[in-house]
């Protein structure tokens, strides 16, 4: 079956098989691997992209769910090669370890840091909640977050 679905504001008509993931097609079709493989079944954030600005697991989202719908990844958050003020202040603030987590929590937080510039440690640590990282003890992801919300705050733009 095609559908047409808008990916970090460019528009396409892909062949899809019944019962593909979006994170297939991002990776696999669309070449965009950001939004990495991890557990597949919806349980540890790597994969998580933005739809209709929410934050959801792309492995759990069949493809043609997406059909009429914006879709947007970390590799979308960067304009004119410049990176997003979220990622800046991952790599500011030291949140980048392994990087294996990483994309899924800048898309949590970017999630979170549209509706809230300013969250509190007890909202960051909501919004990041379903996203696992295994290197770190979440302290410099919460503190790159607010971070980049101050950032936002004293007029930098968050894309």
């Amino acid at each position: 079956m095609i559908i047409k679905l808008e990916v970090n504001d460019k528009f396409y008509e892909i062949n899809i098989e019944p019962g593909e993931s979006l994170l297939d097609v991002l990776r696999e079709r669309l070449g965009l691997t950001g939004a990495r493989r991890g557990c597949g079944g919806g349980g540890c954030g790597t994969c998580t992209v933005l739809l209709d600005n929410k934050p959801v697991y792309s492995c759990g989202v069949f493809a043609a769910q997406v059909e009429g719908k914006k879709v947007t990844t970390v590799e979308g958050l960067a304009r004119n090669g410049n990176l997003h003020l979220l990622q800046k202040a991952f790599i500011e603030y030291g949140a980048v370890q392994c990087g294996y987590c990483t994309p899924g929590q800048i898309m949590a937080a970017k999630a979170l840091l549209d509706k809230n510039a300013e969250p509190t440690e007890r909202e960051v640590k909501e919004a990041i909640a379903g996203n696992l990282c295994r290197c770190t003890g979440y302290v410099k992801i919460i503190k790159a977050i607010q971070g980049a919300g101050e950032m936002i705050r004293e007029g930098g733009s968050n894309g």
